[in-house]
């Protein structure tokens, strides 16, 4: 299906709950490391879609926090392909720049150096930046935010919400215009809680697998169709045009 999209109107940039692998590779009869590996495959077409209609950030929640409390088994599958995968010759092809946010400290320490590996080697690219969120919670970040404006002595009456925002691990990017979820879930699971304050939300039933361009596309236009006013009544925003 042809969804006819505004090329001037994509999203700035696009997160995504990247949610089905585990029931996508259960329905298959195979182990949940499967789904995981196929969720790989998604997120390289995704990708490089997002280049190509001129996404300009696009942040994967890849594993959060509470992740941890999984299977020893499937967290090492998954630390497994999170090296795999940025083995991926996609960042220098497209022009893409890789950034991580979470608490990597707690990655085991190959993993760590890949990623600060991945992101120097992609410093100098420019078409877009993936983000992944790995070893993140939303709730972990603001903690933390917190923690590091109290270690800086600021008095009360000084913070403000760009103080906050300055301190978050996503200070290098605007919020988030889009957020999609896959696997037909309907909650946002500690994921950007504080920069999707005003994003457009998009929920599919998708396995993440199974997430095709055309259902990118499909997100995309359902953005398109909607008036993001911020607070603002619809008139307001028609005469601010």
């Amino acid at each position: 299906m042809n969804y006819n999209l505004d090329k001037d109107r994509i999203p700035q940039h696009i997160a995504i709950i990247m949610d089905g692998n585990g029931r996508w590779a259960t329905e298959r009869g195979k182990e949940r490391s499967a789904g995981h590996q196929a969720g790989v495959e998604t997120v390289r077409r995704i990708t490089s879609e997002c280049v190509r209609l001129g996404v300009k950030y696009l942040t994967l929640y890849t594993f959060s926090t509470e992740n941890w409390n999984r299977p020893a088994d499937e967290i090492s599958a998954l630390m497994g392909l999170v090296l795999t995968s940025l083995e991926d010759e996609i960042f220098m092809k497209h022009n893409v720049r890789f950034r991580v946010i979470g608490d990597t400290k707690r990655l085991p320490d190959d993993v760590q150096k890949k990623l600060q590996q991945t992101e120097v080697n992609t410093a100098g690219n420019s078409a877009m930046t993936l983000v992944v969120a790995l070893s993140y919670s939303s709730r972990w970040e603001i903690t933390n935010a917190v923690k590091e404006i109290v270690a800086e002595g600021m008095e009360p009456k000084d913070i403000t919400e760009e103080t906050i925002t300055q301190h978050l691990t996503t200070n290098f990017m605007p919020d988030p215009d889009l957020l999609i979820r896959t696997g037909g879930e309907l909650r946002i699971s500690n994921y950007l809680l504080w920069q999707i304050a005003y994003s457009e939300l998009y929920f599919c039933d998708t396995y993440w697998p199974d997430f095709s361009e055309e259902d990118l596309h499909k997100a995309i236009a359902s953005y398109q169709n909607r008036q993001r006013r911020f607070g603002k009544t619809e008139a307001q925003v028609e005469n601010e045009k």
